[in-house]
This record gives C-alpha cells, sequence and structure tokens, in this order.
C-alpha cells in the first residue's frame, strides 16, 4: 500500500492534514530510502515526545506556532519559519498553539567513510 500522496498533483500543503483534538495527524509526502517529507498536524499542548535522531530533520511551519527544544535550548517558531534538527541531538516540539509542520529527514550523509583524508 503507497500512503504517499498523488504525484505530479499540485498540493496544497495546509489541507494535506487536518487537526484532530487532542492528536497528532500525520501525512506521508514522500518515503524513501534516503529520506522522507511528512506533514503534521499538531493539536494545542499536544507534544512529540523527546527523541534522539541519527539523522537531520528540517522542520518547517506551514500554521500557527510551535515551540522546538534541542539540546534544552527553546526556540519559538511561526509559520514561515524553520530550523534544523541536527542528528544525534535530544529535541521534542509542543504545540503552544496548534500547529502544522513539514519535517524533512535527509538520511544519507552519515555514511562511514572508508578512506583517509
Amino acid at each position: 500500500m503507497n500512503d504517499e500522496i498523488e504525484k505530479s498533483r499540485v498540493q496544497v500543503l495546509i489541507e494535506l492534514v487536518e487537526y484532530a483534538p487532542h492528536s497528532v495527524v500525520s501525512k506521508t509526502i514522500i518515503r524513501k530510502t534516503t529520506g522522507n517529507v511528512t506533514v503534521i498536524a499538531i493539536d494545542t499542548e499536544e507534544k512529540l515526545i523527546e527523541k534522539i535522531s541519527p539523522f537531520d530533520t528540517f522542520i518547517q511551519i506551514i500554521d500557527g506556532s510551535a515551540e522546538v527544544v534541542i539540546e534544552q535550548k527553546k526556540s519559538r517558531l511561526e509559520a514561515g519559519d524553520a530550523i534544523v534538527v541536527p542528528a544525534h541531538t535530544a529535541h521534542f516540539i509542543t504545540a503552544k498553539t496548534r500547529f502544522k509542520m513539514i519535517a524533512t529527514i535527509i538520511k544519507s550523509g552519515y555514511e562511514e567513510s572508508t578512506t583517509a583524508i
């Protein structure tokens, strides 16, 4: 089953997911072995739990505002703002108001080099 959005069709990002009370709702845009792009809607006071990803994650807020905490440093992001969560860092996201975001995870560039510099 393919859970990606339809290709070669114009999409309105903010309409790909709807808010649900006391919930986090997500929709995959692209899922590949080298990375994923997901649209996520998070209701007020909901939270994405703290985690450490082995890959960089690019977060873009497309509606509302969120608090992103990376290694205990808080950043308030509004619609139009973006931040890169570096690989191997503890982070979590809290919805002070409901918001929607695009999360892009890049799974390449962290391969171990076998050649000496």
